[in-house]
């Protein structure tokens, strides 16, 4: 097997906690994240062969995360030393990325700046076969979006499998593009898509029909999930495999959660998962994301890869940090808890 390559901003977050109480107790958290980076963490701890791309300042906290994602058996070997600053960003424990509390500070950062012509892909491609990137990477600047076109060009190029995350951040998308002018561009040369119906709709124009989700039930819900696979397999030849997720928040700690994976010829449904106990957001579409990858990339059934995958963001739910930590096996356990809550 081949390695996952993972390309995109590494990101440092910093929680501030409630009520400014993290300037009265000097004390704030940093967790290492990212969204292509919590998928080559995810992957790196269940024992898959990664490797992590991205652009960082040629100093010494560089050094130290380098060290850091080393230890987490990730191979860095493709990171570019370039530019003057890192992206931060700051969220609280618990809350949403979408959330109006999300405070980015990532402009000019060495991964924004970074330009095409640059990136030795030759050599950090020739062990790779499996090509991941999100849409958030072509959303931070101009110049991040032509180099992930680069990128993708240059994986299609040697026939690696191209997967795409779907995930639309409001606060970013600030140079004058929307993203129906580039992003369809990028997906042209992807084979798996995964993100959710209204992600679809915002990035890919691919319009939610509200008539049909009126009910608000999960068999309406999974139709439009069919109907929006469907409709990027027909515009993007090379795709084959589209997966969307379901998250509805009750309240600000109770979750349902389940996904679907769709080929050109079939469906198939993760269980239901539920609960009261959310400890992060942060990080759970990543790591479906890495079990998707995951799934695929071993070869399981495609039953067994929607239920992994999604058993793996549920459980993602209760840990602290950007990515996962949960094992294999743990995420098996979960899994066959909830099992019995089929559709």
């Amino acid at each position: 097997m081949g390695k996952v390559l993972c390309f995109g901003e590494l990101l440092l977050r910093l929680p501030p906690a409630n009520g400014g109480e993290w300037l009265r107790t000097h004390h704030l958290p940093v967790f290492v994240g990212g969204a292509e980076l919590n998928v080559a963490t995810a992957l790196a701890t269940w024992q898959m062969p990664v490797k992590y791309c991205t652009a960082l300042p040629d100093n010494i906290i560089t050094k130290d995360i380098t060290a850091y994602l080393e230890s987490k058996q990730i191979d860095t070997s493709p990171i570019i030393l370039s530019g003057e600053r890192i992206g931060l960003y700051y969220l609280k424990e618990g809350a949403d990325m979408k959330s109006h509390e999300n405070v980015f500070d990532r402009k000019y950062s060495s991964f924004s700046t970074l330009a095409t012509g640059v990136v030795p892909w030759d050599d950090i491609l020739q062990d790779v076969d499996w090509f991941h990137f999100s849409a958030i990477a072509p959303a931070v600047s101009e110049q991040a979006a032509a180099l992930c076109l680069e990128a993708v060009q240059e994986a299609a190029q040697r026939n690696i499998t191209i997967s795409i995350d779907l995930n639309y951040r409001s606060l970013l998308w600030k140079y004058g593009k929307q993203p129906v002018d580039l992003m369809p561009q990028l997906v042209k040369y992807c084979n798996v898509v995964m993100g959710n119906i209204w992600a679809a709709e915002t990035l890919m124009g691919i319009p939610v029909d509200a008539n049909a989700l009126a009910a608000a039930t999960q068999k309406a819900y999974l139709a439009h999930a069919s109907t929006t696979a469907n409709a990027l397999f027909e515009a993007y030849p090379n795709c084959t495999v589209v997966a969307n997720t379901f998250r509805f928040d009750a309240d600000a700690s109770s979750i349902r959660y389940y996904a679907a994976l769709n080929t050109k010829s079939t469906q198939v449904v993760s269980p239901l998962f539920t609960t009261d106990a959310i400890v992060d957001k942060v990080g759970s579409g990543d790591c479906f994301m890495a079990g998707l990858i995951y799934g695929l990339q071993s070869k399981h059934d495609l039953q067994a890869v929607i239920s992994f995958a999604a058993a793996a963001a549920y459980a993602k739910l209760h840990e602290k940090g950007d990515a996962t930590q949960n094992t294999v096996a743990y995420i098996q356990q979960v899994k066959a808890l909830f099992d019995k809550n089929n559709f």
